[in-house]
């Protein structure tokens, strides 16, 4: 019973994480790091999930190495961090509805403290990535050259079980 449980746990997690890495790859948000979570947590119960990791994984981390490339990204991803957590703090402060809100009041920062308190914790893996990102990857192009040949080298290997 308790391989069951943990099978549908996992199961829910990585498809949730896919899901949400998808819709991340078009809204805002780091679309690849979800992606690649989703497909590790699934590849704990999928062959196929486990052959596509690498590939999704080194792409994921070149998202993050052209993200700390130039400091215009850094500050713009900084700054956005830090607006995501400000509205966390809006929704966990909950101030009433202004006056100029033409909806009901109910609509107002919906969701409450629970929604505020993931703006914040979103908002701190996101300065954690990119702090992590800027440490693993800015100005140092031998990195880089070892994500790329990593990316050529998983392709290849994805390519060749692909064709059999």
């Amino acid at each position: 019973m308790k391989s069951a449980a943990r099978r549908v746990t996992l199961e829910v997690v990585g498809w949730t994480l896919v899901v949400a890495g998808i819709a991340a790859l078009i809204l805002p948000g780091p679309g690849l790091l979800m992606l690649f979570a989703g497909m590790a947590v699934l590849s704990q119960q999928y062959d196929w999930a486990a052959k596509r990791l690498a590939p999704v994984k080194y792409r994921a981390m070149r998202g993050a190495a052209d993200g700390v490339a130039t400091w215009p990204r850094i500050i713009g991803s900084t700054l956005a961090a830090l607006f995501v957590a400000g509205l966390g703090v809006l929704w966990i402060v909950g101030p009433e509805a202004p006056r100029w809100w033409f909806l009901d009041e109910t609509w107002w920062l919906a969701g409450g403290v629970a929604f505020g308190i993931t703006q914040v914790l979103s908002a701190g893996i996101a300065l954690g990535l990119i702090v992590w990102s800027y440490r693993r990857f800015h100005g140092k192009p031998e990195a880089i050259d070892d994500l790329e040949r990593d990316i050529q080298r998983a392709d290849s290997v994805h390519e060749t079980s692909s064709h059999r």
